[in-house]
């Protein structure tokens, strides 16, 4: 075996060394690149939990400070509860099978994260009414901090208090999920079905509407 065979003997096997050892570097840069792909989901989904705790808190403490007379607090539980047995009638209309497995709303909000035919049901009656998550979570919360306090008055009643609820709700209430939730609560109880406020039907119909390139 001459020098050059010798040579190229061993430039091959160093060549395959290098090869494995690229092989191999590339195998941890993967295995690097994935735990960033994790890590960065990880963070994300942590980034949106603390927003999401953040909002609550935000609206808990809007609901608590509240600074209605009692009568004021029982005309908008009026409209507030109204509105929950509403929706929870109108799902029970549509999924007579499920009556019994969903006697109150909130076993039809925990049941609809996991129940696929639930959570469309659900969401078609919210669509139904002009409402959104945002919405229900407001209400929900209001119901949950006042309902043990206030009392139900039926419509006449309601009138004979406060002319105009809706300037009540606007003047009084600074938080804007808040806001918007009593509003349309008072919106599907005298009305049907709550109404977009003219920003948001602008944004529904730039999403709707392509933009034209001239």
């Amino acid at each position: 075996m001459n020098n050059e065979t010798t040579t190229l003997i061993s430039l091959k096997e160093a060549m395959k060394r290098v090869d494995h050892k690229l092989q191999a570097l590339e195998a941890q840069f993967k295995e690097l690149d994935f735990s960033k792909d994790n890590l960065t989901q990880k963070f994300e989904q942590h980034s949106k939990t603390l927003a999401s705790q953040i909002a609550q808190d935000e609206l808990w403490t809007a609901v608590l400070a509240l600074g209605f007379t009692s009568t004021e607090l029982s005309i908008l539980y009026s409209y507030v509860i109204e509105v929950l047995i509403c929706l929870h009638t109108r799902v029970l209309e549509k999924l007579p099978d499920l009556m019994r497995g969903l006697p109150t709303l909130a076993s039809v909000l925990r049941r609809k994260v996991k129940n696929k035919h639930i959570r469309v049901v659900w969401e078609s009656v919210l669509e139904e009414y002009g409402l959104q998550e945002g919405d229900i979570t407001a209400l929900c919360t209001f119901f949950i901090a006042h309902g043990n306090k206030a009392e139900h008055y039926i419509a006449k009643v309601r009138q004979m208090y406060i002319r105009d609820i809706t300037f009540l709700i606007t003047n009084m209430v600074k938080h804007q999920a808040l806001q918007d939730g009593l509003l349309r609560a008072v919106q599907v109880i005298e009305k049907g079905k709550a109404v977009k406020a003219p920003e948001e039907q602008k944004s529904s119909l730039k999403e709707m509407i392509p933009s034209v390139k001239n």
